[in-house]
């Protein structure tokens, strides 16, 4: 049996809670860097004329972390806040159709641009909340699995754990080495992923992985999301549980959270969010920050049985 668990919500200690995020970062400069990138989100709002309705109080610092990957990629590929807010709107359907989501509240795209500024260009309907939880899963051998004729067992094609690396190692992302890792175990490609459950601690991080996972080529995260290939029903549906941004984030538990989600889709027992035919899915969870990308992840291909 494996468990995740986390307690860690403090209402009224949030920063104290923030804070013990940012050991999973390098925190000999986390606090420099993120009172650098608070400044220049702050700039980039000025210019963009989004200094309005900005949300007050604590938030962690991951979120500027994303945002500043976020405005990159919109400098570098031209993607818009608008596209941001396609993704977590989708987030928000799939999570309304899910009785064990955090957040059921559906929004439009109009209405989670107007959202509360976190850290520009993410709003607060597009990051994740935290929260408290824990999920559980058990594996078993296939000789083990003879002695349970009633399972309804749900095979692992591959099973991968990758570390982050700095951006001057000449090293590719950690996501696109690990999933190309994984998609090799597997003998699977990305174009037979039937539904996917991504690590979406902001809008910003499904699109990245996107790309990183292959499903569509680098920099066209943005029309991607906006094609409706990601919704349930779409060719490829990513997060029908409503992602970290709506089933929520309790942190220890999040990736068998997923693994949950995905048992549920191939074994065909997700309900209102069902994917027709779910028969492979992939769990992509990151964690911590090296540089500007994930210090750690993991990354299972699954398969019905």
């Amino acid at each position: 049996m494996a468990v995740g668990s986390e307690k860690v919500y403090a209402p009224h200690e949030k920063q104290k809670m923030f804070d013990a995020f940012l050991s999973g970062t390098d925190v000999e400069f986390a606090r420099g860097m993120i009172e650098w990138l608070q400044a220049d989100a702050r700039q980039e709002a000025e210019a963009a004329g989004s200094t309005g309705n900005r949300k007050q109080g604590a938030h962690s610092g991951f979120m500027d972390i994303y945002a500043m990957g976020a405005r990159t990629h919109m400098h570098k590929y031209g993607t818009s806040r608008r596209q941001l807010a396609v993704i977590a709107s989708k987030n928000r359907k799939n999570g309304a159709m899910n009785p064990k989501a955090q957040v059921w509240q559906a929004m439009s795209v109009e209405e989670i641009l107007k959202d509360k500024m976190v850290a520009f260009p993410l709003t607060r309907a597009t990051c994740a909340p935290i929260g408290d939880g824990a999920a559980a899963v058990i594996v078993c051998s296939a000789d083990a699995l003879k002695r349970f004729p009633d399972a309804n067992p749900v095979r692992i094609r591959a099973s991968v754990l990758a570390s982050g690396s700095l951006p001057d190692s000449g090293l590719d992302s950690i996501g696109r080495r690990a999933s190309r890792q994984a998609y090799e175990i597997s003998g699977i490609g990305p174009g037979e992923l039937d539904v996917i459950e991504v690590h979406d601690a902001t809008a910003f991080g499904e699109l990245m992985q996107y790309e990183d996972l292959g499903l569509c080529p680098e920099g066209e995260g943005g029309p991607y999301a906006e094609s409706g290939a990601t919704a349930i029903g779409g060719t490829q549906p990513v997060n029908p549980s409503g992602g970290l941004e709506c089933r929520g984030h309790p942190v220890g538990a999040s990736g068998l959270a997923q693994v949950y989600e995905l048992v549920m889709q191939v074994r065909g027992c997700a309900g209102a969010r069902q994917v027709e035919g779910a028969r492979i899915a992939m769990a992509e969870n990151g964690g911590g920050f090296i540089g500007m990308a994930e210090a750690a992840m993991a990354i299972h291909i699954l398969e019905k049985m």
